[in-house]
């Protein structure tokens, strides 16, 4: 099997579609000799900031010498950077590797009259593979959806459960209520871990601190109402929360504040694990604070160019947009914006369209590459122009128009900006990739 054939394998496992639960995934670690239970894991699971948090603790981790796994989904810049170990994605060839032989454990299973597994299941098998021939020390785990039934729910071994902000999204599969959806990400707590949260709603910290005390877990929140914002700009921040003074961090967005100080409290969770488990202090301030430095995290709020600069974000529900918003006001006051906007039918598109649109002065909408998902660029082209007549927010300055291709909307995006403008795209992230490749700019790291 080639790289290219393995490809296409789950491409054709992914058109069964997905499945909640654990009983598949079960099934299929087993017939691989479970090497989940070999390793330790930090679980995120939260509705929006949880990618960034894992950017922060893996980098961190790596940086104070732990062999870190890192397991996200979805990518921006490439595929495999699904699976990582210290930074570097897993390679083609070892990839390829192990899905032969999670494919011939799942003709053992269809052989026993066993449940095929989802693309999402394999994918998760193989990382636990490759995470345990790594020999990791931790592995951070995103959540794929929710958390009680997703498949990286199946781990026992959990040293820290962290969540991000929890909000409204994925409404009809993990619930219908703020409340029901919080006890399905909860569900991520197990006996014997620490938990550590963002600030939540009032009705969240409840779902947790009840779901944490029955599990015999010590639970600690982020308090951000402690955080100091020192400085800031779309290139960057620099903060001080509790004993923390002048955190300097890449990732732009009055949101990475918040989701920073969660790694914080995090990290201090894990300092005071770590002196029973190791002899010699690791996570020390200096590496702590050059972790967080290090972290790059594309696709959120992500300059790839200057003059005029270009921002991508994957702002994907109410709760990111009404944050990046937030960002976008806060960074560029009386700015020109040029929006490049694409999204998923299942989304909140006409709450990110209301937030987002009276800002704007140009917007080129885009199908996204997920044919069967997408809220293809005309139609959302008409919310767009609706959303500006329904607002009173229109003008004969402002103008709508459905690109036949990301390529295009890129080109059309940079043809009509001036120097001191600023371009936009976000929505989601499945598409952002795509954007970096054609706008060929580089992440900025500079605060």
């Amino acid at each position: 099997m080639t790289y290219k054939e393995a490809r296409v394998y789950l491409d054709e496992v992914s058109k069964y579609g997905s499945v909640l639960g654990l009983d598949t995934i079960r099934g299929l670690l087993d017939e691989l000799g479970n090497p989940q239970d070999d390793l330790k894991f930090i679980h995120i699971a939260g509705t929006n900031g949880k990618g960034s948090v894992l950017a922060y603790l893996s980098t961190i981790l790596s940086e104070a010498g732990f062999r870190t796994g890192r397991y996200v989904s979805p990518t921006v810049v490439s595929y495999l950077e699904k699976i990582q170990v210290d930074g570097s994605d897993i390679p083609e060839v070892v990839f390829t590797e192990l899905v032969e032989e999670v494919q011939k454990a799942i003709v053992r299973m269809e052989t026993d009259g066993k449940a095929r597994p989802t693309v999402f299941e394999i994918e998760t098998a193989i990382a636990f593979l490759y995470f345990r021939n790594m020999h990791c020390e931790y592995v951070v785990l995103e959540t794929g959806l929710g958390g009680s039934t997703d498949a990286t729910n199946i781990v026992k071994t959990t040293e820290a459960a962290v969540f991000a902000t929890i909000s409204r999204d994925h409404m009809g599969f993990l619930g219908d209520t703020l409340e029901e959806i919080a006890e399905n990400k909860a569900g991520i707590i197990k006996p014997g871990c620490t938990v550590i949260s963002a600030a939540q709603p009032p009705e969240v910290r409840r779902v947790l601190e009840k779901r944490a005390a029955e599990s015999g877990c010590p639970i600690r929140f982020a308090e951000p109402e402690k955080a100091q914002l020192l400085k800031e700009s779309y290139r960057g921040q620099v903060f001080s929360y509790k004993t923390w003074n002048h955190v300097q961090i890449h990732l732009a967005g009055k949101y990475q504040v918040l989701n920073a100080v969660t790694v914080c409290e995090a990290v201090d969770a894990l300092c005071e694990k770590q002196k029973t488990m190791y002899p010699a202090e690791r996570l020390t301030e200096t590496v702590v604070r050059n972790g967080f430095s290090k972290t790059i995290w594309a696709g959120r709020f992500t300059c790839i160019q200057e003059e005029p600069v270009f921002i991508v974000d994957g702002a994907h529900n109410e709760d990111a947009a009404r944050q990046l918003r937030e960002t976008v006001e806060a960074y560029f006051p009386g700015k020109r914006l040029i929006y490049i906007m694409g999204v998923f039918k299942d989304k909140e598109y006409e709450k990110i369209t209301e937030l987002m649109i009276p800002l704007a002065k140009r917007v080129y909408t885009v199908s996204l590459p997920n044919v069967e998902r997408t809220l293809d660029a005309e139609a959302l082209r008409q919310v767009v122009e609706s959303c500006w007549q329904r607002l009173d927010c229109g003008g004969t300055d402002r103008r709508a128009q459905a690109a036949a291709s990301i390529k295009e909307a890129v080109r059309l995006a940079k043809e009509s900006a001036e120097r001191d403008d600023v371009i936009l795209a976000f929505g989601s992230l499945s598409y952002l990739g795509e954007v970096m490749q054609e706008v060929g700019g580089k992440i900025d790291d500079r605060l």
